[in-house]
């Protein structure tokens, strides 16, 4: 009874009853079987790149010609028996075909990889001339917006012209107040006049007193005392 549980729970009933291996998606997938060959691209690639930089070098063509002038003279001068290639030197045909079979794709390989990586370069290089060119118009910007404010801001040269200008203007009104035409009279609180002469103040006027008060009696100069005081030290 448990082991039908078991099955029933391991193997659901119903139309999808059969069972599915479970997907690990925290898991590459493993590589699919082919009946081609597999290679590392990126080991062809520096091949191919090392190849073509040799086949354009001046080491390679002269390689090449001391191996074809071996080649042709050791099939002409050498013995009959020891001779591998007879004229017209088919083998020695075959084998620059075959070399130029398989150079001609190493450099299209090695070219296209060159291609891409100028891709690249060219990429990066757009995208860092924009950068540079935003913060060209950036810093513009900033340097247009300090200009203005500047323009705004007081200097040294505008605060010196001004403080002369107040000084200046200072200094003509305490003239002008001083500045009185020749001749002219002044008073003695006053400032001098063009004659350089000063007149006497107006005389002051007794303060009135008052209805019905008693004057003060002053001092008699001859006995420094009030008047009534000799009247009433002499008595009959």
């Amino acid at each position: 009874m448990a082991a039908d549980e078991r099955d029933r729970t391991r193997y659901p009933a119903g139309a999808t009853a059969t069972p599915r291996a479970r997907v690990r998606l925290d898991q590459p997938r493993a590589p699919r079987r082919s009946l081609l060959p597999s290679y590392d691209p990126e080991a062809l690639g520096k091949f191919s790149e090392r190849t073509a930089r040799f086949l354009g070098t001046g080491r390679f063509i002269a390689w090449m010609t001391v191996v074809v002038s071996l080649w042709v003279l050791w099939n002409v001068f050498a013995p009959r028996s020891l001779r591998f290639d007879h004229y017209p030197f088919i083998f020695l045909t075959l084998m620059l075909s075959l070399q130029a079979s398989y150079a001609a794709p190493l450099i299209l390989l090695a070219q296209n990889r060159q291609d891409d990586r100028d891709r690249v370069n060219l990429e990066q290089d757009r995208k860092q001339n924009e950068r540079s060119i935003a913060d060209t118009e950036y810093l513009t910007r900033e340097v247009a917006a300090l200009r203005v404010n500047l323009g705004e801001v007081a200097t040294r040269d505008w605060i010196r012209s001004e403080l002369q200008d107040l000084l200046k203007e200072i200094e003509d009104r305490q003239n002008g107040g001083r500045a009185h035409p020749r001749g002219g009279p002044r008073t003695s609180g006053g400032p001098r006049t063009g004659g350089g002469s000063r007149t006497s103040a107006a005389p002051r006027t007794a303060r009135p007193e008052p209805r019905g008060a008693r004057p003060e009696p002053r001092p008699d100069p001859r006995t420094g005392g009030a008047p009534g005081d000799e009247a009433d030290g002499e008595g009959p």
